[in-house]
């Protein structure tokens, strides 16, 4: 049995996530992650696609990595289990920040502040991204919720995803993105590329452009909104083939979303499944196909083989030869 599948068995691990119930607390964390992702972005040294700025699951919760700052390192690990923001330092200094309902300006004004302590000057832009009707960090008295128990289903399921994300990336020897958190748009996601120069894309800004520089096939995990009602797990190529909206995909209630053009498969209809995370590895896997097929990438570079030379994964079989 693959990793995924063992992981599957666990108790808990893909809990209910209803987006009604908690998004004033998802909104209020968006930003609170998007103060940590923008200090990270500060001072991290630039990695193509913009991969400098961006978080990660771990064991406690979601994590910075570590950040240079002179000649030391500091990082900025969200911890939900004991719910609060800790910040460590090379020179072995450790503050922490409470999470709780407290609005988003008092939270950046307090990790401003306590990283001043450590002797750490962060000046970072002060306005959100990527969101609609966007609110200054240093003005936000509306997103102030903070329910540690959704919090807690939300990093579950990050946790649980980010493994069986990790067993598809292991797949491909290509380029390909580390599994991590964008915290502009609050959603995980991992990108395999073909390795050629994508057509650049009209009107596009700066970060679009770097963005999308080079085919990919992009797939990941949003918690969801707009038309999107509840938390939904996504695949899009880019640039999107014409004939991918009809390729036939896995499971059964994986869908083509006209509105966003991209593939998606709703959190709800597989998390009771007898096996999530082989429903998951299925979608990731049979939407990858659909668009490497019609974009004609070069699959036998790109993929890992078995020793007679046959190809180890492939849609229907999560199992490694």
């Amino acid at each position: 049995m693959s990793s995924a599948g063992v992981q599957n068995r666990v108790a808990g691990a893909w809990p209910a996530l209803p987006l009604e119930n908690w998004i004033a607390t998802r909104d209020t964390l968006h930003m609170w992650a998007q103060i940590a992702g923008k200090i990270r972005l500060e001072f991290a040294a630039y990695v193509n696609h913009w991969w400098n700025s961006t978080l990660y699951v771990n064991a406690r919760g979601l994590t910075t990595s570590s950040i240079p700052y002179g000649t030391g390192l500091f990082e900025l690990q969200f911890d939900f289990i004991d719910h609060k923001l800790v910040i460590r330092s090379s020179s072995g200094s450790i503050k922490t920040v409470g999470l709780y309902p407290r609005s988003v300006v008092d939270f950046y004004r307090e990790v401003m502040a306590t990283l001043h302590s450590l002797g750490i000057e962060a000046k970072i832009y002060h306005m959100p991204v990527e969101v609609p009707s966007p609110i200054a960090f240093d003005q936000d008295e509306t997103h102030a919720s903070y329910d540690p128990e959704y919090v807690r289903r939300f990093w579950r399921v990050l946790m649980s995803t980010a493994e069986v994300m990790q067993e598809f990336r292991g797949r491909f020897i290509g380029k390909s993105s580390p599994v991590h958190l964008f915290w502009g748009s609050f959603d995980l996601a991992v990108t395999r590329f073909s390795g050629r120069r994508a057509p650049e894309r009209p009107g596009a800004d700066a970060i679009t452009r770097e963005a999308y520089s080079h085919e990919c096939i992009s797939a990941g995990f949003w918690t969801g909104g707009g038309d999107v009602t509840g938390p939904a797990f996504y695949s899009y190529t880019a640039p999107a083939p014409a004939e991918l909206a009809r390729a036939p995909v896995r499971p059964a209630k994986a869908f083509f979303s006209p509105q966003l053009g991209e593939f998606l498969l709703m959190y709800d209809d597989i998390r009771l499944a007898e096996s999530p995370a082989h429903e998951l590895l299925e979608f990731l896997q049979s939407t990858y196909d659909a668009g490497a097929n019609l974009a004609h990438w070069d699959r036998e570079m790109l993929e890992r083989r078995d020793w007679d030379g046959s190809r180890v994964y492939s849609s229907g079989s999560n199992q490694a030869h």
